[in-house]
């Protein structure tokens, strides 16, 4: 284990220790054996993984992330959705999110760790936590193939990782488009930073990653 990583881990267990109210386990990922090729342009990564209140929030706080977009991913392209629709579970829609980052300053397969890690649980099926349904499924959405091959690559590695107790569950799946979700939903989590929702599941995985990776963590967030 490298140093860094023991460190990541010791302050990992003091947040353990200090913070009763707990969303997903943190776990810390492994580095990517496999990543996505660097380029010279912004690029755009799409994930979902349970309520995007809390992805959005975690994102936006990562060094080379310069934009999160709160939406929706998954189903059919030629369907037009919104909060209540997906919210029904029979769309195909998953909430998710959309980042635009500087992969000079932070790669696709950093992004995937910091997923992984902080953000959701890849063992439970449809649901993240208190939220139910395939609209909270976790899953990945490539764009290019270096993406999905990266994406697939790290899904084999934390597979055989053993940091969890139950099968990997997430998947990737084929990128159809994105839709924003709505105004009041976007940047929910630093304009609502004392709901109760924020508060018990999506501060402690904003807490796990400035703790868990500290020289990737940011204080103000992306816009």
């Amino acid at each position: 284990m490298r140093r860094s990583d023991s460190l990541a881990l010791i302050a990992l267990a003091a947040l353990v220790v200090a913070t009763p109210l707990r969303a997903e386990r943190a776990v810390l990922a492994p580095v990517p054996t496999i990543d996505a090729a660097p380029t010279r342009k912004l690029e755009t990564a799409v994930f979902a993984g349970g309520c995007y209140w809390g992805v959005e929030g975690v994102f936006s706080h990562v060094k080379g992330v310069h934009l999160v977009v709160s939406g929706f991913a998954g189903g059919p392209r030629d369907r037009r959705v919104d909060y209540d629709m997906v919210s029904g579970g029979d769309t195909g829609y998953a909430e998710a999110v959309r980042v635009t980052y500087d992969p000079a300053q932070v790669s696709y397969g950093t992004l995937l760790r910091v997923f992984f890690s902080v953000v959701a649980d890849p063992t439970t099926l449809n649901y993240q936590q208190p939220d139910h349904g395939t609209q909270y499924r976790s899953a990945l959405f490539p764009l290019n193939d270096g993406q999905a091959k990266a994406a697939t690559a790290y899904l084999a590695q934390i597979g055989k990782a053993g940091l969890w107790r139950d099968p990997i569950v997430t998947r990737v799946e084929r990128f159809t488009g994105f839709q924003n979700a709505a105004r009041d939903h976007q940047d929910f989590m630093r304009k609502n930073p004392r709901h109760p929702y924020i508060m018990r599941w999506d501060v402690p995985k904003l807490a796990a990653f400035k703790a868990m990776f500290p020289t990737l963590y940011r204080e103000t967030p992306s816009a």
